[in-house]
């Protein structure tokens, strides 16, 4: 399976936190479960602390605690990734994948979530994540980080073919703070004031090919990100704002396109497109694989409403789009 990776400081967002929810998990401290070595997940041999199961979104999650300690305890760090799921459940309705496991594992005297990668099909779990976070992490630095949602949101798209591992990172880089907005752990001026900063990260420059060809970090995690961007307004404009991207991902994971399985990427696409009553993501395809296409993101910005005034942003509901706007970050049933 293609590992999908998210490195400390790759797409680092500088956002204050949210809300913490309360722990759904019970604690195993047995002797044999503390001894276990190995079989833990690919790149970890050490032995499992604790184990805790969480039942959310019709889904059990299990999270496993490696040996060693964290500053804060274990319970925060849990709740953190709960928060993460919850947050995955608000924006596809519900946990994308029918049993996963999310393993923790403590590096001594690091701060901040150091690492993050995901597989499928791992020992028997559709989707596997393992969180490698730094033992002296603070509250703040958890509530700041985005990595935990990211990874959990790989779970719900299918592996593609390493031409395509931009889908699969621009829709995590894409879909994570909308989903933290819709669970309430985010405000939209705080996101939109993000993307204005960094989505320009995604056009081509200068010797750039289209997406399936170029492979460097810009265009994989905020190429992919425009992409997923771009895709969700148009989608919007063609049918009257009454769907969007989250729709059309929302039916690929009920088509069965989840991390365990291996597809291609206009399977997926078509299924999506299916799904809206549109051409959009299919059409945007075509046009992006093979040759660079720029999108004129201030223009963009000023459909939407999205002023950018001394690093912040403010909103004009008065703009053309400004209901696309709005749309995109609602809550949804």
């Amino acid at each position: 399976m293609p590992i999908r990776q998210a490195h400390r400081g790759a797409m680092r967002r500088l956002r204050p936190g949210g809300f913490w929810v309360s722990v759904m998990a019970a604690a195993i401290t047995s002797s044999g479960l503390a001894s276990a070595t190995a079989q833990q997940g690919p790149g970890f041999s050490g032995t499992v602390a604790s184990t805790h199961r969480l039942e959310i979104g019709g889904t059990s999650l299990q999270i496993d605690v490696a040996a060693g300690a964290f500053d804060l305890g274990p319970d925060a760090v849990i709740a953190h990734v709960e928060k993460a799921a919850r947050a995955v459940t608000a924006y596809y309705g519900k946990f994308p994948v029918r049993g996963a496991r999310v393993l923790i594992v403590p590096v001594p005297d690091e701060h901040d979530v150091l690492q993050g990668t995901t597989w499928g099909g791992v020992r028997g779990w559709p989707g596997f994540t393992r969180l490698r976070i730094g033992q002296r992490t603070t509250q703040a630095e958890l509530d700041d980080d985005w990595m935990a949602t990211h990874e959990l949101i790989h779970m719900a798209f299918p592996t593609m073919p390493d031409d395509q591992h931009w889908i699969e990172e621009g829709l995590s880089t894409y879909v994570e703070p909308v989903a933290r907005v819709q669970s309430g752990e985010l405000k939209p001026e705080q996101i939109w004031r993000d993307m204005v900063r960094d989505m320009p990260k995604g056009n081509p420059r200068e010797g750039d090919q289209g997406v399936d060809h170029t492979h460097t970090w810009a265009r994989t995690y905020w190429g992919g990100a425009l992409f997923c961007l771009v895709a969700d307004v148009e989608i919007r404009r063609e049918t009257h704002n009454k769907k969007g991207l989250q729709d059309a991902l929302r039916a690929i994971v009920e088509a069965g396109g989840t991390i365990n399985h291996d597809w291609d990427l206009p399977k997926a696409l078509s299924i999506g497109d299916n799904a809206t009553g549109t051409h959009v993501l299919m059409k945007m395809y075509q046009e992006w694989k093979d040759k660079p296409v720029s999108v004129d993101l201030e223009k963009l910005w000023q459909e939407l409403g999205i002023k950018w005034t001394n690093r912040a942003v403010e909103f004009d509901d008065s703009a053309p789009e400004a209901q696309i706007r709005k749309a995109i970050t609602a809550p949804r049933p």
